[in-house]
């Protein structure tokens, strides 16, 4: 997948990950972005786009303080398998402390049958 806001840094190809991202800075860190977390990501781009580049620098400021991270859908599942030294985030740990939230309003029909 290309996720176009993270194009400025390597993308390499893991084999035993072959559907998370795996992006590295400059400067050595690395960092996976899991389909389920850029469609989250989206969400926000969509929703809250003037916050949007607040988010994705945060997410880079992580990524440079804890040097490995998985950006995943569902911390209790990851996608991503790797070593114990990477740290599992999902987009309520970037965005909440942020103060940036948007309100989930789907939920099942009133109506019954």
């Amino acid at each position: 997948m290309i996720y176009p806001e993270f194009s400025e840094f390597r993308q390499e190809l893991d084999k035993e990950n072959p559907f998370s991202n795996l992006y590295y800075l400059d400067s050595g860190e690395c960092f996976y972005i899991e389909p389920v977390f850029y469609t989250h990501l989206k969400g926000f781009k969509d929703l809250r786009e003037k916050e949007f580049p607040r988010i994705i620098e945060r997410m880079i400021e992580i990524v440079k303080k804890n040097k490995k991270v998985i950006f995943t859908g569902n911390y209790e599942c990851p996608q991503t398998l790797t070593s114990d030294d990477f740290i599992i985030l999902e987009i309520n740990d970037i965005t909440d402390p942020l103060q940036i939230f948007v309100e989930d309003k789907s939920r099942g029909s009133d109506y019954g049958d």
